[in-house]
C-alpha cells in the first residue's frame, strides 16, 4: 500500500474534540484510533458535519444494524475499498454478521443464503453503484420490504458509503490497527 496521500493528523491538526472521539472509537471498536477520523478531521469544520450525518445512519440508522453493515459490507467490497471493509467486518460481527456472511458478500446477491429481504437490498446495493439509479424491477423489490422513510435512508447509506469509499482511496487511508 502508498503512502497516505494526507496523514492522518495528532492533536495538534484535529483538535481535542476530534482526537477524543478517534481515541474512544478506536476503543470501542477494538483498533487504534480510526485513521478516517484522523484524516478528515484535518478539515475540522467539515468533520463535525459529516460525523452528525453519518452518525445518523450509523449506528441511529433505523434500518436493522445487521442489514445496514450487510449494505456497507457490499458497497466497500464493489469499491474494493479495504479500510471500509476491514472496518465493517469488524462491527459487522457485533450486529450478527457471520464469516459466512462476509464469504457471501464478496459472491453477491445471487448466492444461496440470502434472505429475500438480503437479496433485495444488495441488489440494489449494486444496481445504484453501477447506475446512480435504480431501474423498475429493483425499485419494486426494494419496496416490497422497505418503507418510504427506510428506502431514503437506504439510497442516503448506499451513497454515503460510496463516497467514503472513494475518500479512503483516493488519500490513500490505511487500515486502522489492532489496538495493544
Amino acid at each position: 500500500m502508498t503512502a497516505p496521500r494526507i496523514a492522518p493528523g495528532g492533536p495538534a491538526e484535529v483538535g481535542r474534540f476530534a482526537w477524543g472521539l478517534a481515541w474512544l472509537s478506536g476503543r470501542v471498536a477494538g483498533t487504534t484510533p480510526p485513521n478516517l477520523f484522523l484524516t478528515m478531521a484535518r478539515h475540522r469544520r467539515l468533520f463535525r458535519g459529516w460525523l452528525r450525518f453519518a452518525a445518523r445512519l450509523m449506528p441511529g440508522g433505523t434500518l436493522p444494524r445487521r442489514e445496514t453493515e450487510l449494505v456497507i459490507l457490499r458497497v466497500a467490497h464493489v469499491r474494493e475499498c479495504r479500510y471500509e471493509f476491514e472496518h465493517h467486518v469488524r462491527l459487522g460481527r457485533r450486529a450478527g454478521v457471520t464469516a459466512e456472511d462476509v464469504r457471501r458478500i464478496g459472491a453477491g446477491p445471487g448466492e444461496p443464503g440470502w434472505s429475500p429481504r438480503e437479496k433485495a437490498l444488495l441488489t440494489a446495493v449494486d444496481v445504484l453503484l453501477e447506475r446512480r439509479d435504480l431501474d423498475e424491477d429493483t425499485w419494486s423489490a426494494l419496496r416490497g420490504y422497505l418503507d418510504e422513510k427506510s428506502v431514503i435512508e437506504f439510497v442516503l447509506l448506499t451513497g454515503h458509503y460510496d463516497m467514503l469509499a472513494t475518500f479512503l482511496t483516493t488519500l490513500r487511508v490505511r487500515p486502522d490497527g489492532a489496538r495493544r
